[in-house]
C-alpha cells in the first residue's frame, strides 16, 4: 500500500512538472525549483544526492596539475552523488601533504573540474556540493589558521569572531568550496574529553553569542553571496556531556537541562542564519543522536523551523547498529536514521541501502524526496546550477596577509594572563640581555594548530615571535623535552640555558598534531597509543584520565624553576591541564590554547606589553580531577568542599588578569518592556590603556525548578583609556530571565531576580535584586 501510494504522488509531481513550471527558470523559488527537479530524478539519482563520500581520495596531484580518479567518475555516473567531504583536505589521515595535497590554485582548479564532469556527465547535470572542515580556518594548504573555537572564545569579542568567519567563508568559496563545517557548539563538561579545543566553552550564552556571530560572519543566512558559505553546526546534541570525558559516550540528561543547556546554542545559531546541522556520534538518555526523532525533527524543525538539511556525523549511522545496538543492521540503522530526519550519510555506506528498502515497502519513497528536495533547494539557494564555477586567479586572496593579521587580532585577544607576580610582566625589552625559550611548546608550530589542521608552510612559534621582536642574539632556544616523551636528557642543557638568562619563558602544555605514525579509526578519530610518543594527547579521540602534564615537563618546569631565573609559564594546549604547581611557583602564567599560525607573534606581543592582554576563561580551570564535572553554573545547592581538597577551581569561568587595573560603580538596573537594563560605570584607574570584559549575571532567587546560583546574561570587551571611564549597558531579555517549568514550558516567573556585574564569575563587585 505504502509503494502503490508513493508511486502516485512520484507521477502525480511528474506530470505537474510536464505541465507547468521547469526547474531551469531561475525566477522561481528554489523550494519549486527542488521539487521540479526531484520529480525528475529516478530513485537512484534521488538516494546519490544524499551520499557525500571522501573527496581526497578524488584526485591526484601530479606537478602543477591535477586529475580526476576513477573512484571520482564512479561516484558521479555509477552513484550519482550530490555532495563531497573533504577533497581540499590534506593531514596524516587523507595522506595528503604539502606535495601530494592541493595549492589553492589547483584547488580551484579541481573544483572546477570536478563541476564540469559532474554537470556533463550526470543525466540532469547537477552540480556538487562541496563540504570542508572550517572550525577555526578553511582545514586546507595555504588556508588561514585561526585559534582554535577556545581561543576564539578567550576574546569574548562577537564582533572579531564575525569578522574571521567572513575570511574563512571567503577562502573557502574561493576555492570552490561552499559549506563550512562550523562552528562547533558542544557545551563541554569534562576537560577529560578529547574535543575540548573544538567548543567554545561551559556556558551556553557565550557559546550562543560566538557561535551566532560565527555564522553571521560566514554569510549562511544569504547564499546568494559568491563569497557566503552554507554553515554546518556540529554536533547534536549534548555532544561534550559525555560520561568519564570519552569522546562518543552516553549521557543521561533529562529534556529540562537539554533545552536550557545544550539546545539554546544551536538555537541561536539557526536564527543566524545556519542552513545545515551534523548529528553527534552519542547517545542521550539512550537514545543515539543519529535517529533521535524528537530532537531531528520535532524540535529542529517542527518548533525551530529549521528548513536546511541534516547530515550524520562521519559513519554514524552505521554507529546504530555496530556501536549503539539499536538496528539489525546497516539497512536499518539507515532507516531509522532517515525517519528521524536525517538527510545525508556522510561517506558512509547506509544510504545505499535505501533502495532496496523502497522497492521492499520499507521506506516511502517520499521520505527521500523530502530529503533531496532540502539539499537541492539550497544548491539553488546558492546558485550552483547558474554558477558552478570559480574564477582560479582570485585565490591570491586565500591566505593573505589581511587574513594573516586578522588571526594575529584573534590571537592577541585570546591570550588569558592568570597569574602576574611582582609585575614580572609586561618584560622590558630594553633591559633584556637574553632571553631562555624553553620546552615543547615554544618551537613546535604543529602543536600550536591544533586538531583539523592542514598542513601548512607560513605559520610562527613563540620562539619565531621573541626572536622577531628582540633579535635572535638575544634569545636562546632549548626544547628541554617532548609533550609526552619522559626522556628528560635534554633538560640539563634547558637548565644551562636558563641560567645565562635574565627571564625564562617556558612553553609547556600538550598538543593536537597528528602524525604519519599515529593511528586513526574509521571516523578519522587518532587511536591512543602506548607504543608511539608523539606529542599528540588532545584532538578527537584523544581523552585523556589525568590532566597533569604528561612526559617530562614538569620534572622540566622544577629545574627552570630552581635555577632562580624569573619563570614565565606559557600553556599552550586544547584544553585545561592542571596548572597548581605552575599557579603558585610561576612568576607569571599565561594561557594561550591553541593560538594558530601567528601565535607565536601575539604571545611575544603580550610578553613585551605590546598587548595589554584581556583574554578571559570560557570554561573553568580546575584544582583537581575529581572535581571534574566543574562548571560555574551548576545548579544549587552550592557545592561544598571535599574533605581533602576545596571545591573551588583554580581559575573560574570568566578569570583573567590585565596590565590595567579596573573599578566598578554606579550600577542600575531599569525596567524595560519584558526585561531590564543593567548599566554600570568602569574606571581604569591604571596608567596603561587597557580593554575589560565587564560581564553581567542573573540569579533567579526563588523558582519553581532548581536554578543555577548565577548563570551569564551579558557581556562586553570595552576598551577604556588609562584614568579615563565607561559607561556599560546591557540589555536583558525575557529569554535570560526564563525557565523550563515544571510542565515542560518556557516562562518567566514572577519573583526576585539578583543582577551581579564584575571582571570573572567569582568576582562580582556590584549586585543588585530587582522584582519582576
Amino acid at each position: 500500500m505504502k509503494r502503490t501510494i508513493s508511486n502516485l504522488i512520484f507521477a502525480a509531481a511528474a506530470l505537474l512538472a510536464a505541465c507547468g513550471d521547469d526547474w531551469h527558470d531561475a525566477s522561481l523559488s528554489p523550494q519549486r525549483r527542488a521539487e521540479l527537479l526531484t520529480a525528475q530524478m529516478t530513485l537512484d539519482e534521488k538516494i546519490g544526492q544524499l551520499q557525500s563520500p571522501y573527496g581526497w581520495e578524488m584526485y591526484e596531484r601530479r606537478g602543477d596539475s591535477v586529475v580526476l580518479t576513477d573512484r571520482f567518475r564512479q561516484a558521479v555516473e555509477e552513484e550519482h552523488i550530490g555532495m563531497m567531504w573533504g577533497a581540499f583536505r590534506a593531514d596524516p589521515w587523507t595522506r595528503k601533504n604539502l606535495e601530494t595535497g592541493l595549492t589553492p590554485r589547483l584547488a580551484a582548479r579541481l573544483a572546477n573540474q570536478m563541476q564540469r564532469y559532474a554537470i556533463e556527465h550526470s543525466r540532469l547535470g547537477i552540480p556538487l556540493f562541496l563540504a570542508e572542515e572550517a572550525p577555526h580556518g578553511h582545514m586546507a594548504i595555504g588556508a588561514t589558521v585561526f585559534p582554535t573555537a577556545t581561543g576564539q572564545a578567550s576574546t569574548w569579542n562577537p564582533a572579531l569572531i564575525e569578522r574571521m568567519g567572513a575570511v574563512i567563508a571567503s577562502e573557502i568559496r574561493l576555492q570552490g568550496a561552499h559549506i563550512a563545517y562550523g562552528p562547533v557548539l558542544d557545551i563541554v563538561r569534562d576537560p577529560r574529553w578529547s574535543r575540548v579545543e573544538e567548543s567554545y566553552g561551559e556556558d551556553p550564552f557565550l557559546t550562543s553569542r560566538m557561535g551566532a556571530t560565527f555564522v553571521r560572519g560566514l554569510g549562511s543566512a544569504d547564499l546568494a553571496h559568491p563569497r557566503h558559505a552554507l554553515s554546518t553546526l556540529k554536533h547534536f546534541i549534548a555532544y561534550g556531556a559525555s560520561e568519564a570525558g570519552q569522546n562518543g559516550g552516553p549521557n543521561l540528561l533529562g529534556e529540562r537541562e537539554l533545552r536550557e543547556t545544550y539546545l539554546p546554542p544551536f538555537r541561536a545559531a539557526i536564527e543566524a542564519g545556519a542552513r545545515s546541522v551534523m548529528t553527534a556520534y552519542n547517545s542521550v538518555d539512550g537514545i543515539p543522536c543519529t535517529c533521535n526523532r524528537h530532537t531531528l525533527t520535532d524540535i529542529l524543525r517542527g518548533e525551530w523551523g529549521f528548513d536546511g538539511f541534516v547530515i550524520s556525523d562521519l559513519v554514524s549511522i552505521e554507529g546504530l547498529w555496530e556501536t549503539h545496538g539499536v538496528a539489525e543492521d546497516v539497512a536499518d540503522a539507515a532507516r531509522q536514521a532517515l525517519d528521524a530526519g536525517v538527510d545525508v550519510d556522510l561517506r558512509g555506506a547506509a544510504f545505499s541501502t535505501l533502495k532496496e528498502s523502497v522497492e521492499a515497502g520499507l521506506v516511502p519513497e517520499e521520505e527521500i524526496d523530502r530529503a533531496v528536495r532540502r539539499v537541492l533547494a539550497l544548491k539553488f539557494e546558492m546558485g550552483l546550477f547558474e554558477n558552478p564555477y570559480v574564477d582560479e586567479d582570485a585565490v591570491a586572496e586565500v591566505g593573505s596577509e589581511a587574513h594573516s593579521e586578522a588571526t594575529l587580532e584573534v590571537a592577541r585577544q585570546s591570550v588569558t594572563l592568570l597569574e602576574n607576580r611582582n609585575g614580572t610582566l609586561p618584560l622590558d625589552a630594553a633591559k633584556l640581555r637574553r632571553v631562555a625559550v624553553v620546552g615543547p611548546n615554544a618551537d613546535r608550530i604543529y602543536n600550536q594548530l591544533g586538531d583539523y589542521t592542514a598542513q601548512q608552510s607560513a605559520a610562527n612559534t613563540v620562539r619565531n615571535g621573541l626572536e622577531q621582536a628582540l633579535g635572535r642574539d638575544r634569545v636562546e632556544y632549548v626544547r628541554g623535552c617532548g609533550v609526552r616523551d619522559t626522556d628528560a636528557s635534554e633538560i640539563a642543557a634547558a637548565v644551562t640555558a636558563a641560567r645565562r638568562a635574565d627571564v625564562v619563558v617556558a612553553v609547556v602544555g600538550g598538543s593536537s598534531a597528528r602524525d604519519f605514525e599515529t593511528e586513526f579509526l574509521a571516523t578519522g578519530a587518532a587511536k591512543a597509543s602506548n607504543r608511539a610518543v608523539s606529542d599528540m594527547e588532545c584532538g578527537e579521540g584523544n581523552d585523556r584520565a589525568t590532566l597533569a602534564l604528561m612526559g617530562a615537563q614538569q620534572q622540566l618546569l622544577e629545574a627552570l624553576k630552581a635555577t632562580g631565573r624569573p619563570l614565565v609559564v606559557v600553556y599552550v594546549a586544547g584544553r585545561p591541564l592542571d596548572m597548581r604547581w605552575a599557579s603558585e611557583q610561576a612568576d607569571a602564567l599565561l594561557a594561550a590554547w591553541y593560538p594558530g599560525q601567528r601565535g607565536g607573534d601575539a604571545v611575544a606581543d603580550v610578553l613585551l606589553g605590546r598587548v595589554n592582554p584581556a583574554g578571559r576563561l570560557p570554561l573553568s580551570i580546575p584544582r583537581e580531577v575529581g572535581q571534574i564535572p566543574i562548571y560555574y553554573n551548576k545548579k544549587r545547592p552550592a557545592n561544598h568542599d571535599y574533605t581533602d581538597a576545596s571545591a573551588r577551581p583554580l581559575y573560574p569561568f570568566g578569570y583573567g588578569l590585565s596590565y590595567s587595573r579596573f573599578e566598578y560603580d554606579s550600577l542600575r538596573v531599569e525596567p524595560t518592556d519584558g526585561g531590564y537594563e543593567v548599566s554600570c560605570r568602569v574606571r581604569n584607574v591604571s596608567q596603561r590603556d587597557g580593554d575589560e570584559v565587564v560581564q553581567l549575571y542573573v540569579s533567579d532567587l526563588v523558582a519553581s525548578t532548581v536554578r543555577p546560583v548565577r548563570r551569564l546574561c551579558g557581556f562586553q570587551r570595552v576598551t577604556i583609556p588609562a584614568g579615563r571611564s565607561q559607561t556599560v549597558r546591557f540589555d536583558v531579555n525575557e529569554e535570560s530571565l526564563s525557565l523550563i517549568d515544571r510542565f515542560g514550558q518556557r516562562v518567566v516567573e514572577p519573583g526576585e531576580f539578583e543582577f551581579a556585574i564584575g571582571p570573572s564569575s567569582e568576582n562580582l563587585k556590584l549586585k543588585q535584586t530587582a522584582n519582576y
